[in-house]
């Protein structure tokens, strides 16, 4: 096996930088939208409550396929989403970044939800509030320092989760080579193509990434 060549070559390089954007843009988009998320989700009660929750927790029990074919009838040309934008955002790089996001997105929020409902919390939430501070104060000053471990460790799994999505990734961003295919998606086309050994590499380089983010993640959870 020439790792070398394998690795310097154009099929194997794209995928590799396709990824690593995707995952850069939804890992800021999980981190801005995941923790407020998650403040709102451990303070609030009711029925809008329960259905976001539901919406946010359910990609982890939910096929990626078929979590993608809703997104797909969602976000394309004619849904009701899609229709609101001059292009679609299927079958391009948005349409990567969504499903990375949507992936990852529960295995940030529900560790810091967590987080932020725990007894430490809740009295640090107390005392603050009987200081006269505001809940956006209290969200900044008082949860933020106290659930920073949480969010550290939700988005190195969200992160991991997203590297390794292929359902939600298919369905949304249609496998085009040379244009949306993910790490992920190339594993699948070298073992459908044969290359056995450009599969290993690429294999290899998940395995890697994935490895580091577990090592990192048990040093954040241990200190």
């Amino acid at each position: 096996m020439d790792v070398a060549a394998i690795l310097s070559d154009s099929a194997t390089l794209t995928p590799l930088a396709l990824s690593a954007k995707v995952l850069a843009v939804a890992g800021v988009l999980q981190l801005l939208a995941g923790v407020p998320l998650a403040f709102w989700l451990a303070r609030s009660r009711g029925t809008l409550h329960n259905a976001i929750d539901i919406a946010v927790t359910l990609p982890l029990v939910f096929p990626p396929v078929a979590t993608g074919f809703v997104l797909l009838l969602l976000l394309g040309r004619n849904g009701p989403v899609g229709r609101i934008f001059s292009e679609s955002i299927i079958f391009g790089f948005p349409g990567l970044v969504v499903a990375a996001f949507i992936a990852g997105l529960p295995l940030l929020v529900k560790p810091v939800q967590a987080a932020l409902k725990s007894a430490e919390a809740a009295k640090l939430s107390e005392v603050a509030a009987v200081l006269g501070k505001s809940e956006t104060a209290i969200f900044l000053q008082v949860l933020l320092p106290c659930a920073k471990r949480s969010i550290m460790a939700g988005l190195l799994l969200a992160l991991a989760r997203s590297l390794g999505e292929v359902g939600m990734t298919l369905m949304l961003g249609g496998n085009v080579i040379g244009r949306t295919n993910t790490l992920s998606l190339e594993i699948y086309n070298a073992v459908f193509n044969g290359e056995f050994e450009r599969a290993a590499v690429l294999s290899a380089i998940i395995g890697i990434v994935s490895i580091s983010m577990f090592t990192i993640l048990k040093k954040v959870s241990d200190t």
